[in-house]
């Protein structure tokens, strides 16, 4: 499937601008070209499950199915084993669900807040994508990666986006916003999760 997906446009099934320049700099090199579904006027699609694997199945059917093309999906978020996994699915909302604003501010404020009362501030990045050749393709590619750190109250760094100024990464001595961004595409979650993506392109193409 690898060699029937070099060289074509897939769209992206999200909005999320940080997210369109990670994929689209890791995919580059396999000749794929994505493309955010908004540019092509798919609008946006429901959330409402429970889990990152049945969200990203439900994007990628619904972004493949209004444009007619190849689509990919990932639903990915921040678990805090402390906080019963939360923020989980609900990351990019995290504030908004407690009243608050829809912001990664919001969010981050949220989060360092409820952290005070707990002493393990353990965390982790999921990401899982979905691909989907068509809207109704009976095997997508289903692919997962982790990124294990913890969650400091003072934010640190630029660069990245979401929770990234606030998750530090013990083994490097930074948070994810103080990563060079082309450092964070290659050891992130969506960076492992879509190379076991591009793992499983290649051996369907076999």
């Amino acid at each position: 499937m690898l060699d029937q997906t070099a060289g074509r446009e897939v769209v992206l099934a999200s909005n999320n601008a940080g997210k369109l320049r990670e994929f689209s700099a890791i995919l580059s090199g396999a000749g794929i070209t994505m493309i955010a579904q908004g540019d092509l006027g798919v609008p946006e699609a429901d959330e409402p499950y429970l889990t990152f694997l049945e969200n990203a199945l439900a994007k990628a059917r619904h972004a493949s199915q209004h444009s007619g093309r190849p689509a990919l999906a990932d639903d990915s978020g921040l678990c805090v084993p402390a906080l019963g996994g939360a923020p989980g699915v609900y990351s990019a909302r995290y504030a908004s669900m407690g009243g608050g604003e829809k912001s990664d501010l919001a969010n981050n404020m949220r989060l360092v807040s409820h952290l005070q009362r707990v002493d393990d501030h353990r965390a982790f990045y999921v990401a899982v994508l979905v691909y989907v050749e068509r809207a109704d393709d009976p095997c997508p590619i289903v692919a997962e990666g982790r990124w294990h750190g913890e969650i400091v109250q003072q934010p640190r760094g630029t660069n990245g986006f979401g929770y990234d100024p606030h998750f530090w990464l013990p083994d490097r001595g930074c948070t994810v916003a103080e990563l060079d961004p082309a450092e964070k595409n290659r050891i992130s979650h969506r960076a492992r999760a879509l190379q076991t993506l591009l793992q499983r392109l290649r051996e369907q193409g076999q």
